[in-house]
């Protein structure tokens, strides 16, 4: 029996991409699979994730350094994905991708067992992904990690990353979830590792150079300014976290997981 691969390279009248149905299938299974994961593997993931996306603030402080105040930001924005592709590429879990893939199979059969499920994987990640931030802005604050003339550029870019209002961080991660979410429905069409490494970096560099807001690497940004005394610890989860979160889940949740399997969904009842 054919595959569906060999079937798509056999009928010229599917063309050389995938439609959206079938990425929407290729997001189904493994959506299927992340509803059922022990929570210890979700946990132990997500924490490793927390910690691992905290090299986009490092190399963003890096860069920014070496660049200059004049090019600071462009450089810092530039290496931003970093984090991103070590979590994504070792298959590491973020809160904000999983505001699509498990959403899919919910949307697709929309019972409130599968909804439990879906708060449930929601949990754990947001819980890892955030101790691992704690972990890793600890370290970076209270150990000789970083050389002392790379401290003044990492607080600079953290308070550029949490400043801002509720209501502005919640707007401004809108677009940072939609942003992360697209990007997991666009890694869903491909397996070249150069296609993912470059669809990576299109779609995680706007979010710094744009001033988006990122629940999890922002929130390294905004523990580390509490762990050096540069802002409450409350402050930070209260006004920076908790509406990032919000932010990035709406963005993900309506602009890319109901918008994309709307359309797949007409197009079966038609």
């Amino acid at each position: 029996m054919s595959s569906p691969e060999d079937r798509r390279t056999a009928d010229p009248d599917s063309g050389t991409r995938l439609t959206a149905a079938e990425i929407h299938e290729n997001l189904l299974a493994p959506g299927e699979q992340e509803l059922r994961r022990p929570a210890s593997a979700l946990l132990w993931s997500s924490f490793a994730s927390g910690l691992v996306i905290g090299f986009s603030f490092l190399a963003g402080g890096w860069a920014a350094e070496l660049a200059g105040a004049r090019y600071g930001h462009a450089a810092a924005s530039a290496v931003y994905p970093l984090g991103f592709m070590f979590v994504i590429m070792a298959r590491s879990e973020l809160f904000t991708e999983n505001t699509l893939t498990p959403v899919i199979p919910f949307l697709s059969s929309p019972t409130r067992e599968r909804f439990m499920q879906v708060l449930r994987v929601w949990t754990v990640l947001l819980a890892g992904n955030l101790a691992g931030a704690v972990v890793f802005a600890l370290v970076v604050a209270h150990t000789p990690v970083v050389k002392a003339a790379l401290r003044p550029p990492l607080l600079d870019l953290a308070r550029q990353a949490t400043e801002g209002s509720f209501g502005e961080t919640f707007f401004l991660a809108i677009f940072a979830g939609w942003l992360i979410a697209l990007l997991a429905w666009l890694l869903a069409s491909t397996h070249a590792t150069g296609a993912q490494l470059a669809l990576i970096w299109i779609t995680t560099a706007p979010i710094s150079a744009l001033g988006f807001r990122h629940s999890i690497a922002g929130a390294i940004e905004a523990f580390y300014r509490a762990a050096v005394g540069d802002a409450p610890w409350g402050a930070m989860l209260g006004d920076f976290v908790a509406p990032a979160v919000l932010g990035n889940a709406v963005g993900g949740v309506v602009l890319v997981a109901l918008l994309n399997h709307g359309q797949v969904a007409s197009e079966e009842r038609g």
